[in-house]
């Protein structure tokens, strides 16, 4: 486990929950993502899978790309990625594979989350690459926006 530093960490967890604010305006799973270099922003994405209509659009997987197309070297060697949500095996796949040094999350995600809580991908030691992981971090306003998208969404099922 990673220490937690919280003047940073928070800095951008803040610009990765203003990011999932974003996927909010139509109809996406509130997630956002940052990916940081020495303590700067390089890349910013947020959730975009009902609006691009393609599961692979997760706010981790456009914030790598864009991450990586910046620095244009394949692997993030000594970047860190901030994200709302534990990420799912797809996105902790990704992280490995790009070499992020330290992963940052808010909320737990207990039925997909893939750093810890069904799955560790990012500390799997049959890996050739393993993640410092630091979670929780303003996890009450990263859980409470996505309860808070969830509620109205079952909310709008039972109206119709």
């Amino acid at each position: 486990m990673q220490k937690y530093t919280p003047d940073i960490d928070e800095k951008f967890m803040e610009i990765a929950l203003k990011e999932a604010r974003k996927a909010l305006s139509y109809g996406d799973v509130p997630i956002g993502a940052v990916v940081t270099l020495n303590n700067m922003l390089i890349s910013k994405a947020h959730n975009q899978v009902e609006r691009k209509k393609n599961s692979l659009m997760h706010a981790e997987m456009i914030a790598i790309e864009k991450a990586i197309s910046k620095i244009s070297y394949k692997h993030l060697i000594d970047c860190n990625i901030y994200i709302t949500l534990e990420p799912c095996s797809m996105c902790a796949g990704s992280i490995i594979l790009s070499r992020i040094k330290k992963v940052v999350f808010g909320a737990s995600d207990p039925k997909a989350g893939a750093a810890g809580s069904i799955y560790n991908i990012l500390n799997d030691s049959r890996l050739n690459h393993r993640c410092e992981i630091v979670s929780g971090v303003l996890m009450k306003d990263c859980s409470s926006l996505l309860s808070g998208f969830f509620k109205e969404l079952r909310s709008k099922k039972t109206k119709c």
